[in-house]
C-alpha cells in the first residue's frame, strides 16, 4: 500500500503522520492554505468549503463543495482538491472572485472563500444551462441555483450582492482548466489504513473487504460523507478505534429501477440521488432541498442517514410512507428488512454491529398522492421539529385504498402513524374523513418538550399536516412521476 498522499489545488501533499481524526480543514490550513476557515465545526456556514473531483451524473468528473470541516484528510487520500487559493489569486482573479469582488459580494471576508468555492461548485456544473434571460425565486438567468449557497452564511455582507455575482457567472472558457478536468475520469478510491497512537482509518477496496473487517472488529465505527461523525469529532471530541471508510465502494453506490423497485446504494450522496432519478419519486424530490443544504447533501448518505436511526432525521419519514425496505450485508450476505421494523429505540435499531446498509429499496408504484412536511424555525438548513410523509391512493370512486404516513420528531423513533392510517383507508376522502383522522394523528406518537417545540405544539402540528394536505389536495390526482 503506497504512501497517502492527496493532491491539493495540482501539487501532491504527503499526508505524513496525520493523526487519523485530522479533518481536512485542519490539514489544509498546516499547509498554508488559511482561505477555508472555522465558522461553526459542525457543517452549518460554509466558511470551510472546499471542492473535491467526484464521479460526475452529467460529466466523467465533477467539482463538488463539501465541508472540509467534517471530512477527514485520511478520506481525501489519492483524491483531488482545489481551495480557494487554487482557484485564481491577486493578480489572476477567477471568474467567481472576480465577480464577487466587483459586486460588493464580501466585506469582512471571512465567509468569502467558502462562498467562492460553493459558487465555483455550481460555476462548473456540466448541465447548468442559461434559461434564456428568466428566472425564479431560486434560479438565476444563467442558470445557477442557489440553493448551491443554502449551507453557506455571511453576517455582514448581505445576500443581494452575493446573489448578483452568481447570477453574473458566464460559462466557463474553452482554457479553463478545472473545466477541462470534467471530460476526463475522476479519481479512483484508494484502498488506504492509516494507523496512529493505537487509532485506525480504513477505507477497504471492496464490500466483502468492509464487512470482514466489521466481522472481526464490530465496534468499529463506519462513516461514509462524515456529516454527522465529524460533527462528534469536532464538537464532542470523539476519538474511534478504527473508523471504516465506505462512501466510495463500488457496490454501495448503484441506483436501479425496474418494474418493481427503485434500488438506491447506501453511499450515493444525497445530491447524487437527487439527480440521478430528476423527479422520479416526487416525495424524494419535495424532501431534497429541505435537507440541511447542499454542502451537506454533497456528502450525506441515506445509509448515514438511516444508520444514525435519529428521530429526527429528514429522510426516515420519506422512507416510511414510501414504504421502503434496507438491504443489510454481513459475511453471511444480504438480509431485507422493513424500515417499519428497523428502527427497535432511541438511536438502535435491527441492524448488527457486523452489518451495513448496502441499499434502500422503494416497491413500485408509487402512491398518487405524497407530501413532505417539516416543520422547523427556518425554511432550509435546519433541524425539524416535527416530519411528516404522506403517501396516500383512493380509488375512482374517491375511497382511499392504500394510505402510509411516516412521523419523524414526535416519539424515540420515527414511526408509522398506522391508527391514521386505518381511519384513512376504506374512507372517502372528504375533509369530515380527513378531520376525524387529523385528531387521531394528533394523538400519535409520543412527543416531547424540548428546545425546539413543545408537545402540545407537535400534537398541532401534526392535526394540522393533514388537514393542510386535504386543503392543498381536496381531489387525488396522478402526480406519480412517470
Amino acid at each position: 500500500m503506497v504512501a497517502a498522499e492527496v493532491m491539493i489545488n495540482g501539487r501532491n501533499t504527503p499526508l505524513g503522520d496525520v493523526a487519523v481524526w485530522t479533518t481536512a480543514l485542519d490539514f489544509l490550513r498546516e499547509q498554508g492554505l488559511t482561505g477555508c476557515k472555522e465558522g461553526c465545526a459542525e457543517g452549518e456556514c460554509g466558511a470551510c468549503s472546499v471542492l473535491i473531483a467526484r464521479p460526475g451524473v452529467a460529466a466523467p468528473t465533477e467539482w463538488v463543495a463539501i465541508n472540509a470541516c467534517l471530512v477527514p484528510i485520511a478520506a481525501l487520500d489519492g483524491q483531488e482538491v482545489i481551495t480557494a487559493e487554487g482557484l485564481g489569486d491577486a493578480d489572476a482573479l477567477h471568474p467567481v472572485q472576480h465577480e464577487m469582488a466587483v459586486r460588493g459580494g464580501s466585506q469582512c471576508g471571512y465567509c468569502t472563500p467558502g462562498f467562492v468555492c460553493s459558487m465555483a461548485g455550481e460555476y462548473y456544473r456540466p448541465d447548468r444551462a442559461p434559461t434564456n434571460g428568466h428566472g425564479d425565486a431560486e434560479h438565476g438567468p444563467n442558470g445557477f441555483d442557489l440553493h448551491a449557497l443554502s449551507g453557506n452564511l455571511c453576517r455582514c455582507t448581505g445576500y443581494r450582492p452575493i446573489r448578483d455575482a452568481a447570477y453574473a457567472l458566464g460559462e466557463p472558457a474553452d482554457a479553463d482548466a478545472l473545466a477541462a478536468r470534467s471530460a476526463q475520469p475522476a479519481p479512483a478510491p484508494v484502498a488506504t489504513r492509516l494507523s496512529q497512537d493505537g487509532r485506525t482509518f480504513i477505507r477497504p477496496a471492496t464490500l466483502a473487504e468492509a464487512v470482514e473487517i466489521l466481522h472481526q472488529r464490530p465496534e468499529t465505527t463506519v462513516i461514509a460523507g462524515c456529516t454527522d461523525h465529524g460533527v462528534e469529532v469536532n464538537l464532542r471530541s470523539k476519538r474511534a478505534e478504527a473508523v471504516l471508510a465506505i462512501e466510495r465502494l463500488e457496490e454501495l453506490r448503484n441506483l436501479s429501477i425496474d418494474s418493481d423497485w427503485i434500488e438506491i446504494g447506501a453511499a450515493l450522496s444525497l445530491t447524487e440521488i437527487e439527480r440521478l432519478l430528476d423527479g422520479r419519486v416526487p416525495l424524494l424530490a419535495e424532501m431534497m432541498p429541505q435537507f440541511a443544504s447542499r454542502l451537506i447533501r454533497n456528502g450525506a448518505t441515506l445509509g448515514g442517514n438511516l444508520g444514525t436511526c435519529s428521530p429526527i432525521g429528514d429522510s426516515p419519514p420519506v422512507l416510511l410512507a414510501l414504504g421502503a425496505r434496507l438491504v443489510l450485508n454481513s459475511v453471511e450476505g444480504d438480509r431485507e428488512v422493513d424500515l417499519a421494523d428497523y428502527f427497535t429505540g432511541y438511536r438502535t435499531s435491527v441492524r448488527h454491529d457486523r452489518e451495513l446498509i448496502r441499499a434502500i429499496r422503494i416497491p413500485l408504484p408509487l402512491a398518487r398522492l405524497t407530501a413532505f412536511h417539516k416543520i422547523a424555525k427556518r425554511r432550509f438548513d435546519d433541524i425539524s421539529s416535527v416530519a411528516v410523509g404522506f403517501a396516500i391512493d383512493h380509488d375512482d370512486a374517491g375511497i382511499v385504498g392504500r394510505a402510509r404516513i411516516g412521523l419523524g420528531g414526535v416519539a424515540a423513533t420515527p414511526l408509522r402513524a398506522t391508527a391514521t392510517e386505518a381511519a384513512l383507508i376504506g374512507k372517502a376522502w372528504s375533509h369530515e374523513t380527513v378531520a376525524a383522522a387529523a385528531e387521531i394523528l394528533g394523538a400519535e406518537g409520543t412527543p416531547i418538550n424540548d428546545h425546539r417545540a413543545s408537545t402540545r405544539y407537535r400534537a398541532a402540528m401534526l392535526r394540522s399536516s393533514l388537514l393542510k394536505l386535504h386543503a392543498d389536495n381536496p381531489e387525488i390526482t396522478d402526480g406519480r412521476s412517470q
